[in-house]
């Protein structure tokens, strides 16, 4: 009997799993495991955002942005006012707004447009309260989309969220322009003029006009993975995730300017709202990305979590007894010898454990003092 058509596609998958799985990496070569690796990251990704957490969480950061935007960038205003270079900020929104065409100039406009008639100054303590407020709400929202992608179950202290928000939202900008600075006077017309007519040089030139404004988008990604997570990433998973994240965001940027932003279709059915859709459409993916690059981030950093099962693993009573002894003779003998105390990244490698196993026995040993 002839098998029908749906079940030749669960045997081929059945055979494409098995093959993907079932190797031992530990006897390939290093590029034939990182190519094994690679894979099994794009299948488990491609899982988590079919299982649709990561979906929603870009959709809830959307609206979270809404109502945060104008507040964020007032009071980047207001810190980059002190530095010269306030009038940077719009240039910085017509590359991020780049995929929307001339509706993202439209856009950018109307918000440079309503940051300018936010008066910090004449808000009063209130309003300067309610719009810190409003602004770190965005960063706590990030923060635990993070958190929930890397199976961090704490997040930070209240008084900690204050100083290391607050840091990113005044730091931050000031970092970031002042880099674009640079770039962009390093490939200025009178720098550039001076060495164009040499070949190679003005080949290497026009190769960094490219090249550096990627650079600088995945340092923003790797700084965004490493600071906003309540746990300590690594800088080379960070990196990789931030990698991935830029190569998507060119990616969906130019496949989002060239066959949704062009249609004249959208236009006659959504007229005067199709700019305000286009943005809300663009943000969603923007935020999906970073998700995404945090999450390969995560996979890198943990690979034990590259597993065919999908869903939380449970642990019996049994193996959280026996890890929790170890944990305390690993803590007491390090105590004793006066060694550099345990982190939990490091306990999770000595055991052998995944991390959010090790975090569960951990906040048990805590609770119970």
């Amino acid at each position: 009997m002839a098998e029908t058509p749906v079940k030749s596609a669960v045997s081929l998958q059945s055979r494409l799993l098995g093959w993907l799985w079932s190797r031992d990496l530990s006897a390939d070569p290093w590029w034939k495991a990182a190519f094994y690796s690679t894979l099994r990251t794009v299948y488990v990704v491609v899982r988590d955002l079919a299982d649709g957490q990561l979906t929603l969480r870009s959709m809830s950061l959307v609206y979270t942005t809404l109502l945060s935007i104008v507040p964020m960038f007032a009071i980047s205003f207001s810190v980059l006012k002190g530095f010269g270079v306030r009038n940077q900020i719009e240039p910085l929104l017509y590359s991020f707004l780049e995929p929307l065409g001339p509706k993202g100039a439209e856009i950018a406009t109307q918000i440079v447009s309503f940051v300018e008639n936010v008066k910090v100054g004449v808000l009063g303590s209130l309003g300067l309260v309610l719009l810190l407020y409003t602004a770190i709400s965005l960063m706590q929202k990030i923060e635990r989309a993070f958190n929930q992608i890397w199976h961090v179950t704490q997040q930070r202290r209240l008084a900690q969220r204050f100083s290391d928000y607050l840091s990113v939202i005044f730091v931050g900008p000031v970092l970031i322009f002042s880099s674009l600075a640079i770039s962009a006077a390093l490939l200025s017309a009178d720098v550039v003029g001076q060495f164009i007519h040499i070949a190679p040089v003005g080949a290497a030139l026009a190769l960094a006009g490219r090249v550096v404004p990627f650079v600088l988008s995945v340092l923003a990604f790797t700084f965004i993975y490493v600071f906003i997570t309540n746990t300590k990433v690594k800088v080379g998973s960070a990196l990789t995730g931030a990698v991935t994240a830029a190569l998507l965001w060119k990616i969906v940027g130019w496949v989002f300017a060239s066959f949704i932003v062009t249609s004249s279709r959208y236009e006659a059915i959504y007229s005067g709202f199709a700019t305000l859709i286009f943005f809300l459409i663009w943000l969603y993916f923007s935020w999906l990305i970073l998700l995404v690059g945090s999450t390969v981030a995560f996979y890198h950093q943990h690979p034990e979590y590259l597993t065919y099962q999908h869903g939380q693993r449970r642990l019996s009573a049994r193996v959280k007894e026996k890890l929790a002894l170890l944990f305390m003779k690993l803590v007491a003998d390090n105590f004793y010898g006066r060694k550099a105390p345990w982190t939990a990244d490091a306990l999770a490698v000595r055991a052998g454990a995944p991390m959010e196993a090790t975090t569960l026995v951990l906040d048990g040993l805590e609770n119970a003092g």
